[in-house]
């Protein structure tokens, strides 16, 4: 008897599990639709501050900047309850990512939204040998330990300044946050904690420039 109710009882906890599993309900978009989109290529800083704009490598940026912020302020966003915000970021020269040895790091860079931080992370253009390897958080949240330049869609770019005569020390990164918003509109700031104590140039010593912003509205059920 004993038997016949531990079996029953394991078929009841199996069903359950099952049951479980295969009815977990799973958002759908109901509609979705670009809503700002700017790489910079027509001179357009409508709605920026703080916003500038350099050729680099043939290329127009937003930038480029340390130790500062930049924002855009994007109206009349239409009926929604998700953003996604892409930013196809550009890390120059000498970030040296998570190290917080108060001198060189961390170098932080970060996303908001309304004046809310929704992303904060390091990166790293340090070369990575056996015995020296600054690691970055991205594509994670601070604090996380990554070789430097993972998640980078491309790294043969020459450096910006202090290492403008040398490959590889331009990375480029593609960020994209799904973000809860209803808002009309929304302003989005971009910005940096970078430290470099013993630099006479911090700006020539690491910065970072923006190819691209876009923004997509979304509703979401």
């Amino acid at each position: 008897m004993l038997f016949s109710y531990l079996r029953n009882l394991l078929f009841v906890l199996i069903f359950s599990c099952t049951v479980l599993i295969y009815s977990s309900c799973s958002d759908e978009i109901e509609s979705q639709v670009v809503v700002y989109s700017n790489n910079f290529g027509q001179l357009d800083l409508a709605g920026f501050e703080n916003g500038r704009l350099f050729i680099f490598y043939g290329d127009t940026l937003l930038g480029f900047y340390n130790n500062e912020e930049v924002s855009v302020t994007i109206p009349d966003l239409p009926n929604h309850n998700i953003l996604k915000i892409e930013v196809e970021l550009f890390v120059h020269d000498s970030w040296d990512g998570n190290p917080d040895d108060g001198i060189s790091g961390p170098d932080f860079w970060y996303l908001k939204v309304d004046q809310d931080e929704v992303f904060r992370t390091t990166f790293s253009n340090s070369p990575c040998e056996s015995t020296f390897c600054l690691r970055q958080s991205f594509p994670q949240d601070y604090f996380r330990q990554n070789f430097p330049k993972t998640g980078a869609i491309r790294t043969d770019l020459p450096g910006l300044c202090l290492f403008g005569a040398f490959q590889n020390y331009t990375t480029v990164y593609r960020i994209s946050r799904l973000i809860s918003h209803f808002n009309n509109s929304v302003q989005i700031t971009l910005g940096d904690e970078l430290k470099q104590v013993n630099s006479p140039d911090p700006l020539c010593d690491e910065s970072w420039s923006v190819g691209k912003i876009e923004v997509t509205a979304m509703v979401v059920i």
